[in-house]
């Protein structure tokens, strides 16, 4: 039997040979992760086995990249993947610490409460039940809500979902709304802010979701963002997803050239960090673009919020653009 997928999508990862960094169509499997030159290809260009491996996240190697992660394998290689933005590594972190965790136990990987396992009746309609609780009116409020010293925007407590769905009559008590919640968090609907919720995913809690006012969640495509310091040292001013497509403004660009067209589709885009050591230079908000023929782009934003903009404009460009 094939190993199951446990997810898949471009990261950037560092070369063992010329240390030259290239986007790769990365896959998570149950026994290790392989890495394609693209996403249509059909063999990989390596294979990192997961079992007695070691994760390092945050990987601050290197100080002008951010959002990097490193695996080192029992031969002591180390490996390492440069994600878009912090919430994107942490997924990638999340589902490798515990696909190693199920090979150390002899367990199959499976994320908790889906369909099968927990019974959910088919008449309940997940899609359908995520679109209710998005409507502006009559939804779940998405709010601004402070923790450990950062701010939270766009997102929302545990109980309040619980209370959503007894209130809205979606469930019968709070047990089957916890079931339900649990449902929506493990098909993508939900996702978890902050330490608390996180962990209960991984699955230190009995629970994947939590009725408590101290967990938090927030919907995919809301515009969640957090405030501050994130919870692993890496500085974030604001992550936001404004579900622009197509933006347009003024950026420096590296090199002499300054007309020409920058092709999208299966492209890659990360911060990069001009110095690490904190201090001001010219070259702040700096960004990379590399496309799928690996081309290199280096552009600058004029502040942080706006090289944010740009990068998750960009990546929903890579998907949908040309």
């Amino acid at each position: 039997m094939e190993p199951k997928r446990i997810r898949e999508g471009y990261l950037v990862k560092r070369g063992s040979m010329f240390n030259s960094w290239k986007a790769m169509w990365v896959v998570l499997l149950e026994d290790g992760i392989e890495f394609y030159k693209k996403k249509s290809d059909n063999s990989p260009k390596g294979m990192i086995p997961l079992k007695g491996s070691t994760l390092t996240s945050p990987c601050q190697d290197f100080g002008k990249r951010m959002f990097v992660f490193k695996i080192t394998t029992t031969k002591q290689q180390d490996h390492f993947f440069q994600a878009a933005f912090l919430e994107e590594r942490d997924g990638w972190v999340r589902d490798i610490k515990k696909a190693t965790k199920c090979i150390e136990g002899g367990q199959k990987f499976a994320r908790k409460s889906t369909r099968r396992s927990i019974r959910l009746p088919e008449t309940i309609d997940l899609g359908a039940l995520y679109l209710s609780m998005k409507d502006t009116e009559k939804g779940v409020k998405e709010l601004n809500l402070e923790k450990d010293k950062k701010i939270f925007n766009h997102c929302f407590t545990g109980n309040c979902v619980i209370d959503w769905l007894v209130s809205n009559k979606s469930v019968r008590n709070r047990q089957e709304g916890l079931v339900i919640a649990s449902s929506l968090l493990n098909e993508g609907y939900l996702q978890p802010a902050g330490d608390l919720s996180k962990n209960a995913v991984d699955g230190t809690a009995e629970n994947p979701f939590l009725d408590n006012p101290d967990a938090f969640y927030y919907f995919p495509d809301s515009g969640f963002f957090c405030e501050e310091n994130s919870s692993d040292d890496d500085v974030i001013l604001k992550e936001e997803f404004r579900g622009v497509i197509i933006k347009q403004g003024c950026l420096l660009k590296q090199g002499e050239d300054p007309l020409g067209a920058i092709r999208l589709r299966g492209c890659v885009v990360t911060s990069v960090e001009s110095n690490p050591d904190g201090k001001k230079s010219e070259e702040e908000n700096l960004f990379e673009i590399i496309t799928a023929d690996e081309v290199h782009y280096f552009l600058q934003a004029a502040t942080p919020k706006e090289r944010i903009e740009w990068i998750k404009a960009i990546q929903v460009a890579s998907r949908t653009g040309k």
